[in-house]
């Protein structure tokens, strides 16, 4: 039996459709007419109802997920809750109580919908999360996943269910979802261990994720006007790749056989790398001890601000000309071609070092230390 809860703005995430079909669920029925009586998918409560709308309360909310995710075990009734909240929401706000739920061995997939630091743009500060998979890595039962295309989405919820029941394992899934349109491509033969693992090889060697594979997929043809070629990579769950590589060191260490990691065995090659997410830098660096070759991160570092997604790409440098420009920084840095080349494509492009930060503007005027007891990094 599948529990579908949602805290907030069901609507947003395409839950309406589900409102006159499954209905709210409302112990007492639904005792008013709402405004959008007279629409197709309008909001529905019922005392039979399988939605659990819990209002504004992330707190409340996950409360229900966790009675729902331990069932198994405190009712003998196995449920597999589904929990869809805005992501900034999430570990951010209610992180000790999804530590709870994996100490009390709780199953069951969280899904942070509209995340990344620049994809929900208008919204400043309040939705610009780039961080919550970095939180979920620290809790062990927690396997946080970022997907970029809808078969990724499959092939993981399909794993999921599989561990959580048909290999009895506690674990709890953190699924990412944007909000920007693009289009789906055909799902290639043989990825799925790779998707699981947390990286796809679709012959390519950007590393994108999220809403963000867009900006390395459009920089492919930028880059063949420079005579190079792509190989380009999705990286479903850095988190998931760092955990198996510490694995694999671990074995030898201790007198098992030594085997390569997936980062390894996929990424031995040594070329050029460049990951670039809607995540914080931190998050791709977990895997930059297990790839070969130079490897550059472009991520979203410092506060968002509200704009379009094409200023914020921009001013985070993720947008597609910061990846061409990347790529091309590293080629120079093996001497594979002029750094001539490169400072040509930043005047084109538009890119430099200067960036306003809010975190930092006045820091030098406000900040006053006696030097004589500081020392330089």
């Amino acid at each position: 039996r599948v529990t579908l809860m949602v805290t907030d703005e069901s609507r947003t995430f395409g839950i309406d459709a589900f409102f006159p079909i499954f209905k709210i669920h409302a112990p007492f029925g639904q005792n008013y007419t709402p405004v959008d009586a007279d629409q197709v998918m309008k909001y529905a409560e019922a005392p039979n109802g399988q939605i659990l709308q819990e209002g504004i309360s992330e707190g409340g909310a996950i409360m229900t997920w966790i009675a729902s995710a331990t069932s198994y075990s405190s009712q003998h009734a196995p449920t597999l809750p589904f929990l869809i909240y805005y992501s900034m929401f999430g570990f951010q706000r209610v992180g000790d109580s999804i530590w709870q739920a994996a100490d009390a061995r709780a199953r069951g997939f969280l899904i942070g919908a509209t995340y990344g630091r620049t994809t929900l743009n208008g919204e400043g500060l309040q939705h610009q999360d780039g961080h919550s998979l970095l939180i979920a890595l620290t809790c062990p039962a927690v396997k946080g996943y970022d997907p970029a295309f809808g078969y990724e989405m499959a092939a993981i919820i399909e794993n999921g269910v599989k561990e959580m029941w048909g290999e009895d394992k506690d674990v709890i899934y953190y699924v990412t979802a944007y909000n920007e349109n693009m289009a789906m491509p055909e799902k290639p033969e043989g990825v799925d261990e790779g998707i699981v693992k947390g990286s796809a090889d679709n012959k390519v060697r950007l590393i994108g994720s999220g809403a963000i594979m867009k900006q390395a997929m459009d920089a492919i043809d930028i880059l063949a006007e420079y005579g190079v070629g792509v190989e380009l990579w999705s990286a479903t769950s850095y988190g998931e790749l760092q955990r198996d590589a510490v694995a694999a060191q671990r074995e030898p260490r201790l007198g098992a056989e030594a085997k390569p990691s997936w980062v390894e065995q996929c990424l031995s090659e040594d070329v050029v790398t460049v990951a670039v997410s809607d995540n914080m830098t931190a998050y791709p660096m977990l895997i930059a001890p297990y790839v070969t070759g130079e490897y550059i991160v472009l991520g979203a570092d410092g506060f968002g601000r509200s704009d379009t997604r094409e200023a914020l790409r921009r001013f985070f440098e993720v947008d597609k000309e910061h990846v061409v420009v990347a790529a091309l920084h590293g080629l120079a840095k093996q001497g594979k071609i002029s750094v001539d080349v490169v400072n040509q494509a930043r005047e084109k492009f538009g890119v430099s070092a200067e960036r306003k930060d809010i975190c930092m503007e006045g820091s030098a005027d406000t900040l006053k230390t006696d030097n004589s007891k500081v020392q330089e990094l």
